[in-house]
């Protein structure tokens, strides 16, 4: 059967989330893509482009997306925080019933957003796109496994999740009201206690340069999302939602 996006006729249907960081060159096909998949079903949806101070020409081609195209809204960040932070910053600001959060570097498919839509719902509060392929080099690929391996034991996160994921609006809520001094949005949706699940969908290589988590910047990435859910387990936070500009 066909994916069904389905139309709401009071407030937004969808927010598309796309913290962005050297993606200059991706992101006018990424924004032609989301469009090729919401607009031909009649959704009401806005896409949040969070500049998280990138350097490299990024700024410069959102401004002309945001004055060309009225369902694009940027928000900027005046220090870069981190994809992370860019994230939440994201979800603080959207204004749809339903979010989906994906990378702007086109190696996350916009078309798969109406097989997560189809997912959602029946008490399930976030769909994760899980990760097929071979996006990365065979030392990255094995290095995420074990990260992720860790976390799916600590947390009951899905084995193929990444930031690729569809959230409702109770999700959306839970998240926000966790503890966020060292986010890692996976884990937060893991230990938020609402159902959860994962659908295969097949990640693409990065077209165009490289990816910004290099060497110790992604063990370090990794370290403090471990450290957070094992926090949260113990109890030493809860919610405190974090303010971000």
């Amino acid at each position: 059967m066909e994916p069904i996006l389905e139309r709401s006729d009071t407030a937004l249907d969808l927010s598309v989330i796309l913290p962005v960081y050297r993606n200059a060159f991706t992101l006018r096909e990424i924004h032609e893509r989301i469009a090729g998949v919401c607009l031909p079903k009649g959704v009401r949806y806005e896409i949040l482009y969070v500049n998280d101070a990138c350097p490299e020409g990024s700024g410069s081609v959102l401004s002309e997306l945001e004055r060309g195209y009225p369902e694009i809204r940027v928000v900027s960040l005046a220090q870069n925080g981190g994809q992370q932070r860019a994230i939440l910053a994201g979800l603080k600001q959207c204004r749809g019933n339903r979010a989906v959060v994906m990378d702007a570097d086109l190696q996350d498919p916009p078309e798969a957003i109406p097989a997560l839509l189809n997912h959602l719902g029946d008490g399930v509060s976030a769909v994760f796109a899980g990760r097929q392929g071979r996006y990365e080099s065979p030392a990255r690929l094995m290095t995420s496994r074990v990260f992720k391996t860790l976390l799916h034991l600590l947390c009951g996160a899905p084995k193929d999740a990444g930031a690729f994921v569809l959230m409702d609006r109770r999700m959306i809520d839970r998240v926000l009201a966790m503890d966020a001094s060292s986010p890692f949005l996976v884990a937060m949706i893991a230990c938020s206690g609402l159902p959860v699940r994962s659908i295969p969908v097949g990640r693409a290589e990065r077209p165009d340069g490289q990816s910004a988590y290099v060497g110790g910047m992604r063990l370090q990435v990794a370290l403090s999302a471990l450290w957070w859910v094992l926090r949260w387990r113990t109890g030493f936070v809860r919610t405190e939602p974090d303010h971000l500009s």
